[in-house]
């Protein structure tokens, strides 16, 4: 499976969540769908996107949130699962797209290359529900059913190792920045 593909599978989804997304590939994807103001993507912070979508989530618990992370990503941060599941936010959803690799940097792989399974350390770290898909399919049905079951998620989609012709993004970190701001602020009127 792709991750665009992916992406483009919740995209409609994703309107209604608050989201946000590791830097590189996934946010360069899900850009090229179509920017929302309710996008936030962390650019220079690798392996806190979960940390920033537990946080709008404890402060914001009327809203859904939606972390879109990657494998490279979560395994600077393992510790952040063990947080998760410390305050289990019950309205976020933590995607993990693992193409066993540093595609953003090169290619490099990654752990999960050779065999460790992050779905499996989400259960183990306290994280109430956990899947790991790898069709098109499976990953949809997945993510519908944790925006409904209303219990912190993580959900590991097992894609390609291919990403966009480019990594570039048109949309300036401070623009991003204040767009999300403002939709956070305006969500609640």
């Amino acid at each position: 499976m792709r991750r665009i593909e992916a992406l483009k599978g919740i995209y409609p989804e994703l309107e209604r969540s608050v989201v946000v997304t590791i830097m590189g590939a996934v946010a360069a994807e899900l850009q090229s769908l179509g920017h929302r103001p309710n996008f936030f993507y962390l650019q220079h912070a690798m392996g806190l996107a979960s940390s920033l979508g537990m946080g709008i989530a404890l402060t914001r618990p009327e809203l859904p949130v939606v972390v879109l992370d990657g494998d490279g990503s979560i395994l600077m941060n393992l510790g952040g699962l063990t947080t998760l599941a410390r305050y289990r936010p019950r309205n976020l959803l933590h995607v993990i797209f693992d193409n066993e690799s540093l595609l953003s940097v090169g290619g490099f792989p990654t752990a999960t290359s050779t065999g460790t399974d992050l779905a499996g350390i989400a259960k183990a770290a306290g994280i109430p529900r956990t899947a790991s898909v790898n069709t098109l399919d499976g990953f949809v049905s997945e993510f519908r059913a944790a925006l409904a079951a209303d219990d912190l998620t993580t959900l590991v989609a097992k894609v390609d190792a291919v990403g966009p012709p480019s990594f570039l993004t048109d949309l300036g970190l401070l623009e991003n920045r204040f767009q999300f701001q403002r939709a956070l602020k305006e969500w609640g009127k």
